[in-house]
């Protein structure tokens, strides 16, 4: 048995391996670009309870386009460190290993692809400018001034029941950790819309990744500790000259529509796209439309 969260496709050209990324040592999943050029990255940071996996359909359409592809497992995912400890998952220190991963690719252009609470990293990054960006690419997450907006309505509070769910000491990860984490699998399928999309097969990675011990402890201390510090609030103006893409599956359960509405007002250079019918899972759960789209989006970068 590997190592490995994922081990790909002998064929896919992608190759797994571990990564320092300034205080953790992180599991890489990367794609060289098609043109064997370098200084083009596109980081795609996956969220939860996912893997870098969940880009397996992406990957090839960036390093087609002449990007040189990093997806990370995130700290507390699958091989990657697991650092003991709520503080251990603060935003800063998320924000800190997207950091330490683009210093280390060597990259001159960085194109931020990011899901769930990838992509919760990924404004902080933005509206940080935390390193230079090209391009933002969000899915299925909205950014931090319309979700304080959401909030103030009863309709988002209570899909966001789950937060303070996760919020209660050891309960969740036994809930979700029973009978080799087969809670992880009935949370992705049981939101799916198009459920052929997440056969066993692809249910086992997560399953067999949230199953390692520590690991479900590590994930859920994501969300103690954004609830405990208030560290996913608005960060200034929340203002974002990059270019920035939104693709949102419509059929989210987790994130009301709303949350998609009114980007425009931090993004001046946004484009969005709703995916009727299609889950928050939307990467996976629509890889051809999803990359139809961000093929689309990827042609300003062209050389």
């Amino acid at each position: 048995m590997s190592d490995w969260s994922w081990t790909p496709p002998a064929d896919s050209g992608i190759a797994v391996r571990m990564q320092r990324a300034g205080e953790v040592t992180l599991e890489l999943a990367e794609l060289p670009a098609a043109d064997g050029s370098t200084d083009r990255l596109a980081l795609c940071v996956h969220g939860f309870p996912e893997l870098n996996f969940s880009w397996r359909y992406q990957m090839p359409l960036l390093s087609e386009r002449g990007w040189r592809v990093w997806a990370p497992n995130l700290r507390g995912y699958g091989a990657s460190d697991r650092p003991e400890g709520v503080a251990a998952y603060h935003i800063d220190k998320l924000v800190g290993d997207l950091v330490g991963l683009i210093d280390a690719s060597g990259a001159k252009e960085v194109l931020l692809i990011a899901h769930d609470w990838g992509a919760i990293i990924a404004w902080q990054f933005a509206i940080r400018r935390a390193r230079p960006l090209v391009g933002l690419v969000i899915m299925n997450v909205p950014h931090p001034h319309v979700f304080a907006r959401e909030l103030k309505t009863w309709a988002q509070l209570r899909r966001s029941w789950y937060v303070y769910f996760f919020q209660v000491p050891w309960l969740p990860e036994r809930v979700f950790g029973r009978n080799h984490a087969a809670g992880i699998a009935r949370a992705i399928r049981n939101m799916a819309v198009d459920k052929s999309a997440f056969p066993r097969a692809v249910l086992d990675v997560y399953r067999a990744a949230a199953a390692r011990p520590g690991a479900l402890t590590a994930m859920l201390n994501y969300y103690r500790s954004m609830v405990r510090s208030g560290s996913n609030t608005p960060t200034g103006d929340g203002r974002i000259e990059t270019p920035t893409l939104m693709i949102w599956g419509e059929e989210d359960t987790a994130l009301g529509i709303g949350c998609s509405q009114g980007t425009e007002a931090y993004c001046p250079d946004f484009e969005i796209h709703r995916l009727p019918g299609v889950s928050h899972w939307v990467q996976q759960e629509a890889p051809d439309r999803v990359n139809a789209i961000l093929g689309g989006w990827l042609e300003r970068f062209r050389r």
